[in-house]
């Protein structure tokens, strides 16, 4: 398969808040999601969610793109821009549709929390 950028999704949880954090202040996930607006190629589409059930372990973001395996990382802050910017470069530039292990950032090499496979299309269900 040639390596070709793809359009990428980026899911990030908005109302993932740590443990101590101030209630009344903006939560981390909504702090980080911020963060990425400002910084995010435009073949990037980057979707607010309410929870991604990962609450031990937030900030939560997921990874996808077309064909290629959906990745969850947890463990995160709001100062961690530059590190999903790496992962999402390494997954659009993927030739197998996964996110090679080298060249990962540190905190995506310690932080996945999930690994999903490409889900069938509709079309490919129907054959």
């Amino acid at each position: 398969m040639p390596e070709t950028t793809l359009p990428v999704r980026l899911l990030v949880c908005v109302t993932c808040r740590r443990e101590g954090d101030d209630p009344e202040a903006p939560r981390q996930g909504a702090r980080l999601r911020d963060a990425l607006a400002g910084m995010l190629p435009e073949s990037v589409e980057l979707q607010p969610v309410e929870c991604l059930g990962n609450c031990k372990r937030s900030c939560t973001v997921a990874l996808s793109a077309p064909g290629t395996w959906t990745y969850v990382f947890g463990d995160l802050t709001a100062e961690s821009g530059p590190d999903i910017l790496t992962g999402i470069d390494l997954l659009a530039h993927s030739s197998d549709g996964l996110m090679p292990w080298r060249g990962r950032p540190d905190v995506f090499k310690r932080s996945m929390i999930a690994r999903i496979p490409p889900l069938p299309t509709l079309k490919d269900a129907a054959e």
